[in-house]
């Protein structure tokens, strides 16, 4: 998961986004990764429920 946040700031980075650009990349592809770490988080709840 920190890999995904230094590849954002990189994308950032080497396309010159700016300040407001980086920030909507987090934002943007950092849902994606939250997403990703909920869907393992309900999965656990789920499983653990039964």
């Amino acid at each position: 998961m920190l890999y995904m946040v230094f590849i954002i700031f990189q994308l950032a980075r080497e396309s010159k986004a700016g300040r407001f650009g980086t920030f909507v990349l987090f934002l943007a592809l950092g849902f994606g990764l939250i997403g990703f770490v909920a869907k393992g988080v309900i999965k656990y709840f789920i499983a653990g429920a039964t």
